[in-house]
């Protein structure tokens, strides 16, 4: 059996950056990551367009080259899954039956893309886009498709929606809401979205669904709720994300759709810890528990986790600290800088400062809680204003006597800060 210091579950961005911060700190304590992929790469640029059109080299994928974790002295298990956790022995079994122990556990096993629960799914040309298998598959299709649809109004699907216009194929967003990102977005802030669909070639059907996908081995078209067919020979489905937990079930792990843990990262079981896509934490800026399927979030989730698995380790000098930060989403395309900030859900009791409008393709939509604090905002070609949002989110900035100044498109938000 092999005895490990810290064992990471998960080769992405959170567990790749874990050990990375294990290893700046701790020089000798013996360290592996175990991961489904051959070793970390970038997933944010999966849903680029020049790297499906073979603008950008393939090789660019890889954030980390195999010599690196040699260099580390970080032993990396890939192309396999653990499947039971073993929290009283402190011992994980491999799918190939081998068992390793460790005195901290990480689990940063990310989610998958939600599949398309509907009859003819299955058919060669139904794609999807989370990891690089699923990368792979989409740009061999994509090479031999004319007509494609795009099912879901989020980041993924707008980012894909561009990279098959410009590959030249017909494109049909289906969605079923009656606005793009409804209900995070308002419909101003859609319309502007819609615009730069529309205007990039997108054909938009709001306040509709697919229920079934036709033809053989591989799809020809898709049948909608109101029975019209749409031919297509691809279909790009973005609706959401969903972590495989189920193995970790008899260990007795909280988890509700992902694993619950605290600020600390820390799970209800001693030494095992969650991070990134897969953490349901409790999050100190929100007040509320919350889960993230984001990049940077995941980066720095993974920096904090490795501290407080350090921490325990008298010797190693440091301290415990809790996970802060605001999280954030950004896409681009068709001309428009999108992005959101914190929480931007909205609730009855709270209120819109907005800056900007449609008329002049920017708009910035700032959300007031009943505290009177800024809990959130979406930004639409005014990602410059993201980041001095951002910090005032993190300082619990008292929003009132400031809505004039919010709200003008000319104001610089930095002198917001040093009030």
């Amino acid at each position: 059996m092999e005895n490990y210091k810290y064992l990471i579950i998960g080769g992405g961005v959170a567990g790749t950056t874990a050990a990375e911060t294990l290893r700046q700190s701790d020089k000798e304590g013996n360290i592996a990551i175990i991961s489904d992929e051959p070793r970390m790469y970038s997933r944010i640029i999966l849903s680029k367009p020049n790297f499906f059109l073979g603008k950008i080299p393939f090789n660019q994928v890889w954030l980390r080259e195999e010599k690196w974790y040699a260099e580390n002295k970080i032993d990396f298990i890939g192309e396999t899954m653990a499947q039971n956790l073993d929290p009283q022995n402190k011992t994980i079994t491999l799918k190939d039956g081998r068992i390793l122990k460790y005195e901290k556990l990480l689990l940063a096993t990310g989610g998958e893309a939600r599949r398309w629960p509907i009859p003819g799914s299955d058919k060669k040309g139904v794609c999807y886009l989370r990891d690089l298998k699923e990368a792979q598959t989409l740009i061999e299709n994509v090479k031999t498709a004319k007509q494609a649809i795009s099912v879901g109004s989020g980041f993924v699907s707008f980012e894909m929606c561009e990279m098959m216009r410009q590959a030249g194929l017909e494109v049909t967003l289906v969605m079923r809401e009656p606005y793009y990102w409804y209900p995070l977005l308002d419909e101003e802030s859609a319309k502007i979205i819609e615009k730069g669909l529309e205007d990039g070639g997108v054909k938009i059907l709001r306040n509709s669904e697919v229920v079934e996908v036709c033809g053989d081995e591989k799809i020809n078209g898709v049948v909608l709720k109101d029975k019209n067919k749409i031919e297509c020979d691809l279909a790009l489905v973005g609706i959401g994300l969903v972590c495989n937990l189920d193995w970790l079930k008899p260990a007795g792990i909280e988890m509700n759709k992902g694993i619950i843990a605290n600020e600390y990262l820390e799970t209800n079981i001693p030494d095992v810890y969650a991070a990134g896509d897969v953490a349901e934490f409790n999050d100190l800026i929100l007040g509320e528990r919350v889960q993230l399927g984001n990049w940077v979030n995941a980066q720095m989730q993974g920096r904090t986790v490795a501290m407080n698995m350090m921490s325990s380790f008298s010797e190693l000098g440091i301290n415990k600290k809790p996970f802060r930060m605001v999280s954030f989403y950004t896409a681009q395309g068709f001309g428009l800088n999108i992005a959101m900030s914190g929480d931007v859900r909205l609730k009855q009791d709270y209120k819109i400062i907005k800056s900007g409008s449609p008329e002049i393709n920017s708009l910035a939509r700032i959300i007031v809680d009943a505290n009177n604090e800024i809990i959130g905002a979406t930004f639409i070609n005014r990602t410059q204003d993201m980041g001095p949002i951002n910090k005032l989110i993190e300082s619990d900035f008292k929003v009132f006597g400031h809505e004039f100044e919010l709200a003008d498109i000319n104001f610089d938000l930095k002198q917001l800060l040093i009030k």
